[in-house]
């Protein structure tokens, strides 16, 4: 799977998602763990703003990889993006994203992006958003208490790259502690016992 791809699937999932969320789900309070970034953590916020977060993210994605910087940008994507009608708002910005990443050729990958945390390859970057919406997928749908399986080709891309990256995430507080699973277990249960969440088996 290439870095493109991979991104890709992680939106679609997450958007599966996101389609099952009732109005009223909107103003349920999220729990802590799902409460990301950190800004997010000292205050109770509701699903709506959580999935405006990740919205957010999104929105920035296009201008991010033609190279432009928060000092360009300043405010321009701040507020409610979801607004009114969550799922049609969603789509577009989700739609939006996706064609930019898509468009991307092999030699893009290359160019650096200029973040809030500091200038990353396009690479690192989509790698980063891949990592954060795989995750926050399985948390945002068990949550709501939906199917909060991933497709076959992210769970194995993921597992690829994140096997040899997880004590590394784990120092910078990404993951928790490893949960201990059986080694035949499938590789779903394995990919989230690695990032220390804690597999529903049985």
């Amino acid at each position: 799977m290439t870095t493109q791809q991979l991104f890709i699937l992680s939106e679609q999932a997450l958007t599966n998602v996101f389609d099952q969320i009732t109005q009223a789900q909107f103003s349920l309070i999220v729990p802590m763990n799902l409460r990301v970034p950190k800004s997010m953590q000292s205050n109770e916020i509701n699903l709506k703003k959580l999935m405006n977060n990740y919205a957010y993210d999104d929105a920035w994605v296009p201008d991010t990889l033609a190279g432009k910087t928060i000092a360009e940008l300043g405010n321009k994507y701040d507020g409610d993006l979801l607004g009114g009608n969550p799922k049609k708002n969603w789509d577009m910005i989700i739609t939006k994203a996706v064609k930019a990443v898509r468009d991307l050729t092999d030699s893009d990958l290359e160019r650096i992006t200029h973040l809030s945390y500091g200038d990353y390859p396009v690479k690192d970057y989509l790698w980063h958003i891949t990592r954060f919406r795989t995750f926050g997928t399985v948390d945002i749908a068990q949550f709501i208490n939906v199917d909060a399986s991933l497709p076959e080709d992210l769970i194995d891309g993921m597992w690829k790259i994140l096997v040899p990256q997880a004590e590394m995430l784990r120092k910078f507080g990404t993951f928790g502690p490893e949960v201990a699973v059986s080694k035949n277990a499938p590789l779903y249960d394995r990919l989230l016992a690695l990032s220390g969440r804690q597999p529903k088996l049985g």
